[in-house]
């Protein structure tokens, strides 16, 4: 038994192939030129905070160019006690189509697709996450940038921050409540280069590294530390809320008194920060050998470890010295460490 098809059974456009006006937007982020398009001014606005006006890094000869569309879901239709009765229950699915991907999604989800392949992805965004832009920004459009340019280049990617000066670097890392992200942001107050507080990229072959330098983020009991100047300036800031629940302020490093690396820094010298406390007489800094270098990368970077690039990346990480810093009495005193290992390792 068949029932006659009717114009509301099937749209004459059910992907939205030719109904999207949509406006575009470039930027040069992680080495790459990515082509921005939204069908949404909300979502372009957020685009626009998170990557305009970051320094351009140009990592090769050849600059990738990649395409992000982000798109709003479809809000779900119908109108009246019926329709609000009878879609409650099972919200209805929208086709929709971009970056040479057809889809579907329903009024509730959020979702990203992407294909290193094309050079190409697709976030969509319900309205419902779009009242968080914070959460917009991190979950799903810094994983659809740092996921294509990391693929397309084949860099690694780093749970790490890196700061430095004259082009060279000093890679990061450490546990949580090592200290990495104060004493980034202390090393930012006191005039060296930002590359990144929690994410760095790496060319294997070169150890050129790169990042995205947009906000630094402080938890308010982190500012009895900071000087007074700069206490009002980052009191100043949003506060953003994570899904833990942890508060932050989260600082615009785009601003002139900051800053955020030029270009892309050689890494000079890695140092493995922890949280355990120097003796009263005893130094921060001590030198580790290569076999410690590599059994602490290899479980600082779980992820990593298991990435094509990671190999070349490792052995040429070998090559430079590598630390271990102790928290002192004073994050001062730990940028006054970062400071002499990066004189230390300069280029003679």
């Amino acid at each position: 038994m068949s029932r006659k098809t009717t114009e509301s059974d099937i749209s004459a456009d059910p992907f939205q192939e030719r109904g999207s006006r949509l406006t575009r937007g470039r930027m040069r982020l992680l080495g790459c030129d990515f082509e921005f398009e939204s069908d949404s001014p909300e979502l372009r606005r957020i685009v626009d905070w998170a990557y305009a006006d970051l320094p351009r890094h140009k990592l090769s000869k050849t600059v990738p160019r990649l395409t992000i569309r982000v798109m709003r879901a479809p809000r779900s239709g119908g109108s009246g006690r019926k329709a609000a009765r009878s879609s409650e229950a099972i919200p209805r699915i929208e086709m929709l189509s971009g970056a040479d991907f057809l889809g579907a999604t329903t009024s509730a989800s959020d979702f990203v697709v992407l294909s290193p392949a094309r050079r190409t992805g697709l976030i969509v965004v319900s309205p419902r996450l779009l009242r968080s832009e914070y959460h917009v920004r991190y979950e799903l459009l810094e994983f659809a940038v740092f996921t294509l340019a990391t693929r397309v280049q084949g860099f690694v990617g780093l749970h790490a921050a890196c700061v430095g000066r004259g082009g060279r670097g000093l890679l990061l890392m450490g546990d949580s409540g090592a200290g990495k992200s104060t004493a980034a942001l202390h090393c930012l107050l006191r005039g060296l280069e930002f590359l990144s507080e929690d994410s760095v990229f790496v060319a294997p072959d070169s150890l050129l590294a790169t990042g995205i330098a947009n906000f630094a983020h402080v938890r308010r009991d982190s500012l009895r530390f900071v000087p007074r100047e700069a206490q009002a300036l980052i009191r100043r800031s949003p506060v953003i809320k994570r899904r833990s629940g942890v508060e932050k302020f989260e600082i615009d490093l785009r601003r002139r008194e900051f800053r955020p690396a030029r270009g892309p820094l050689e890494i000079a010298a890695c140092v493995f920060m922890t949280a355990e406390r120097a003796g009263a007489a005893g130094s921060l800094v001590s030198s580790l050998r290569r076999a410690d270098l590599v059994a602490r990368l290899e479980a600082a970077q779980p992820y990593a470890a298991h990435q094509p690039g990671w190999i070349r990346f490792r052995q040429g990480l070998t090559g430079v010295p590598a630390f271990e810093l102790r928290r002192g009495a004073h994050p001062e005193q730990t940028v006054g460490e970062l400071e002499k290992i990066l004189a230390a390792t300069g280029k003679h």
